[in-house]
């Protein structure tokens, strides 16, 4: 690659790891107000998700709107995947427009934006299933709302092995499209545990 093509990745590097930062355990306590109830049952809640920090860091803020709804709180981190998976999508399509990307490498961003693309898709249905959960069929759009969450996981994991399993792919595009996965998944991963959870504490 040219001299001012690797000094693109390594800015577009650094914005990963900035985006990445913001999936640190950095929690602060809740503005406002809806008082120490609403933060416990945040922090209970977080408790049982894969990624619990990451779920403090995310869902704290949201402490005195959701105050003690599970389905809310369910929302909040889905809407919060679905911004993550944007984010991503912006970071992985910026890669493409990088002067030395080869063939290959174009191919595999191509495919990983559909993959992004698919996953704010499913997040989205997930958050519509979760709205309807005070209809009839509350156990069927539960049912549906596990599905999506699960197949955005997997549209992520989907573009990480695809880009993976590509040895024509240079590495630093390969970590930059890695960890904007990671982010997707993570986030995903806390919305779908709270969601298996919905109904507990």
């Amino acid at each position: 690659m040219e001299a001012s093509s690797c000094k693109s990745l390594i800015f577009l590097l650094f914005a990963v790891v900035l985006f990445i930062s913001q999936t640190q355990p950095l929690v602060t306590a809740a503005k406002d107000s809806g008082g120490q109830a609403n933060t416990n049952f945040v922090r209970k809640k977080c408790s049982i998700t894969t990624y619990p920090s990451l779920c403090l860091n995310k869902l704290m803020p949201y402490a005195s709107s959701v105050k003690a709804n599970s389905t809310k709180l369910c929302k909040e981190a889905l809407n919060v995947a679905t911004k993550g998976a944007r984010d991503a999508s912006i970071i992985v399509s910026n890669l493409k427009k990088q002067k030395g990307i080869s063939k290959y490498e174009a191919a595999a961003i191509k495919d990983c934006i559909e993959d992004v693309k698919d996953a704010m898709y499913e997040f989205k249905r997930a958050i519509e299933a979760m709205g309807h959960l005070g209809d009839g069929d509350k156990e069927f759009q539960l049912s549906n709302a596990k599905t999506y969450a699960s197949a955005a996981i997997t549209n992520a994991d989907s573009c990480t092995d695809g880009v993976s399993d590509n040895r024509k792919v240079n590495p630093k595009v390969k970590d930059t499209i890695n960890r904007s996965m990671t982010v997707i998944i993570r986030l995903g991963s806390n919305a779908l545990s709270l969601i298996n959870h919905v109904y507990e504490y």
